[in-house]
C-alpha cells in the first residue's frame, strides 16, 4: 500500500527513516498498524527535486507526479506479487484519485482508498471535479461524519460517490465518535480519526481483503 500524506506532502524523509514533517499525519502515524494487519507499506514523500516549499502543492495533479508513482508501483510489483493499492488522506486524496484517473491498464493500481477526501478546494481542483468515471479499480471512501474541515464536509460525500461510475466495486465507510482537538483540518481531530485509528485501519484492510 502506497501511503500519501495530506498537507503539502513534504515529509523530508532521511536515509535513517526519520522525517522533518508529517509524523502526526493519520496515515503516517498508523503505518505500523497497517503492517500489523499484514500490509506492506510504502510512505510516499515529495520527490527529490521538490524537497522544499511548495513540496507537493501544485504537483499532485501533474504528469510528473504520475510518472513518479508509476515507477514506485513498478518497483513494488517487482518486489511482491501482492496487490498494490494507493491510499491518500486529506490532500493525499488528490494524489490517489488523480493517479487512478491517469494510470490505466497494466499500470493501474489494484485499488484506491480515499480517507477524509478533499471535496471542495478554493486553491485547486477537488476530487469530485476530477474525471472519476475513468477509475475502473475498486474504490473505498472513508470519511468521518463530524469532519469539521471546510474542504471535507461529510454532506458533500454523496457527490463524490455519485461520480464513481466506472468502478464495479465502491463503498463508503462512515466513521462516528472519537476525539477532536485543535484545528478541524489537522490530523488530531475527526479529520484524522483521533482515537479511532485502529478501528479505521482494521475496517479498511478488511474491506480490501474481501473478494
Amino acid at each position: 500500500m502506497l501511503l500519501f500524506a495530506g498537507g503539502h506532502g513534504g515529509l523530508q524523509l532521511t536515509p535513517a527513516g526519520s522525517m522533518k514533517w508529517g509524523a502526526g499525519n493519520f496515515l503516517v502515524r498508523t503505518r505500523q498498524q497497517f503492517v500489523d494487519q499484514g500490509v506492506a507499506v510504502i510512505v510516499v514523500d515529495a520527490p527529490s527535486d521538490r524537497q522544499s516549499t511548495p513540496f507537493l502543492n501544485g504537483f499532485r495533479q501533474t504528469p510528473g507526479h504520475v510518472a513518479d508513482v508509476k515507477a514506485i508501483l513498478a518497483w513494488a510489483r517487482a518486489k511482491s506479487k501482492a496487490p498494490v493499492w494507493l491510499i491518500g488522506t486529506s490532500r493525499g486524496t488528490q494524489s490517489a484519485a488523480y493517479l487512478a484517473t491517469e494510470l490505466q491498464g497494466a499500470d493501474a493500481p489494484d485499488g484506491i482508498v480515499l480517507t477524509s477526501t478533499v471535496l471542495a478546494d478554493p486553491r485547486g481542483r477537488p476530487v469530485p471535479a476530477m474525471p472519476l468515471e475513468r477509475i475502473q479499480v475498486p474504490v473505498l471512501v472513508v470519511h468521518h461524519e463530524q469532519d469539521g474541515c471546510f474542504a471535507c464536509l461529510f454532506s458533500d460525500v454523496p457527490q463524490l460517490m455519485g461520480r464513481l461510475t466506472g468502478t464495479k466495486r465502491k463503498e463508503l465507510i462512515a466513521v462516528k465518535g472519537g476525539e477532536s482537538r485543535g484545528d478541524p483540518c489537522e490530523a488530531f481531530s475527526h479529520h484524522g480519526y483521533l482515537g479511532q485509528e485502529a478501528e479505521v485501519v482494521e475496517k479498511l484492510v478488511a474491506w480490501i481483503n474481501t473478494k
